[in-house]
């Protein structure tokens, strides 16, 4: 028994001590790391799901009203996962060299960063969130609903970037049960309260907003815990050595620590915010085409998550396996943790791919019970299930390069697709097809970003600071 609860650490070790590793033991290490992320990843898929339903049951205007702002508080939470990330990769590099105070320091650092932050960016929020609806294309029946939304999750924006966090640093020193768990455990809390909010006492989709920014309280604090008095590696207060270094100057910014996170997180960010800004571009090409097109679109890319969440799964665990070996210098297992890794994620996500093409009616169906939007979304998943496969390329490769703290490059390739493909595609095509259109231009869109992720996974480029 405690060897099988010890293997994965154990395997870890090897890593950081250079020792040779099969391939069966590397793949078992992505498969033990993968597993309790995807899993994780499935559940919040899941807690959309129910909470989209929730809505759905509502009727179309509350399920546009959310789907308007989606696009923007997708952006608003990529741009506090770059900063996270700057961070978290850094500790992989820290950890990989055995240097767990310099990890620690990292760690300390990056709680005052990140909060800074996400205060910054939940005032954002508050600032826009009146006009932003229509901003966005909607007209006035939707507006109220959606801005109260939006302002919500805004003001809750700080318990998501604590939670991502700490989740992060965790998941990049090898602990994965732990942040998973809590992810589980914060999808189970918002059905709870969102079932308690928007149907007990009738808050609608207000209840919706306050039942996930309360869950995503509760999580922060527990992730936090976790982090911070119960990690062997990175806890701050888990014994009397550490806490001699907590002295509150310790936990100011210094210039090399914030630097190495901008150099990492500022690609990211960028991506994320042109890539977010391409999603409400998105948002407004379907906003023209109904009520119906958009709640059609939101419930649609719901429901296929559930395909592409085992691929951000395994794209965590190839960010910490790739990472570590990173760190350790290691230029041929960091290559070989980086084939597996990418191998897996198409395999994984072409098997769901074709489920969600057998299913999509199916699914659909407990999104919403109006017929229309039913038919409109399965067509939409059906067309988008042929990408499954080059989508799953691009996410555990974009995971890979991260991995190294390459993101200038891969940031730069993902907005050339975005908004030389697919927005191009999307434009021309919904005047035409409509909706489907809009999700043509998606799926050729997903696949050729695929083609030109591992064109660069294969060439090597991304090694080049490796001797």
């Amino acid at each position: 028994m405690d060897t099988k609860k010890n293997e994965k650490t154990d395997l870890l070790a090897y890593i950081r001590e250079g020792r040779t590793m099969t391939q069966g033991e590397k793949l078992r290490l992505i498969v033990s790391l993968s597993i309790p992320s995807i899993l994780a990843q499935l559940s919040a898929t899941v807690m959309f799901f129910i909470d989209a339903s929730m809505v759905g049951h509502l009727g179309a205007k509350a399920s546009a009203s959310i789907g308007l702002v989606e696009t923007t508080t997708w952006l608003m939470g990529g741009l506090g996962s770059a900063v996270n990330m700057g961070f978290s990769v850094q500790v992989a590099h820290a950890i990989g060299a055995n240097d767990f105070k310099r990890a620690r320091r990292i760690l300390r650092q990056s709680l005052v960063c990140s909060m800074a932050f996400s205060l910054m960016l939940s005032v954002s929020g508050l600032l826009v969130c009146r006009p932003l609806p229509y901003w966005l294309g909607g007209t006035a029946e939707i507006a109220s609903d959606a801005s109260l939304y939006f302002a919500i999750v805004g003001v809750c924006g700080i318990f998501f970037q604590l939670e991502g966090l700490a989740g992060s640093m965790l998941k990049c020193s090898g602990n994965m049960k732990i942040p998973s768990m809590l992810n589980i455990l914060m999808c189970v809390l918002d059905v709870l309260f969102n079932y308690l909010f928007i149907y007990v006492i009738g808050l609608g989709v207000m209840g919706a907003a306050l039942g996930t920014g309360i869950a995503e309280f509760v999580t922060a604090a527990l992730m936090l815990y976790f982090l911070l008095f119960r990690s062997s590696m990175l806890g701050l207060f888990s014994d009397d050595e550490k806490k001699k270094e907590n002295s509150w100057d310790k936990f100011r910014p210094r210039a090399d620590v914030v630097r190495n996170a901008f150099n990492i997180g500022a690609p990211m960010a960028l991506q994320h915010l042109l890539m977010g800004s391409a999603q409400i571009v998105s948002t407004l090409i379907v906003a023209p085409l109904g009520t119906l097109a958009i709640a059609a679109h939101s419930l649609g890319i719901t429901v296929e998550s559930l395909c592409y969440m085992p691929g951000y799964g395994i794209a965590e665990a190839a960010t910490t396996l790739v990472g570590q070996s990173f760190g350790a210098r290691k230029r041929a297992l960091t290559r070989s943790f980086a084939y597996m890794s990418a191998g897996l994620g198409m395999t994984v996500m072409t098997l769901m791919g074709v489920l969600m093409w057998i299913f999509a009616p199916e699914l659909m169906s407990l999104m919403t019970p109006v017929d229309d939007i039913i038919a409109l979304g399965a067509d939409c998943l059906r067309i988008e299930a042929y990408a499954e496969p080059m989508f799953a390329a691009a996410i555990v490769c974009n995971g890979i390069f991260i991995g190294t703290g390459d993101t200038l490059r891969p940031a730069i390739m993902s907005l050339l697709s975005m908004w030389g493909v697919r927005l191009t595609l999307a434009a021309l095509l919904a005047t035409t097809y409509g909706l489907p259109g809009v999700w043509t231009a998606m799926a050729i869109e997903l696949t050729f970003r695929g083609i030109i992720f591992l064109s660069r996974l294969l060439h090597g480029g991304w090694l080049k600071k490796l001797p």
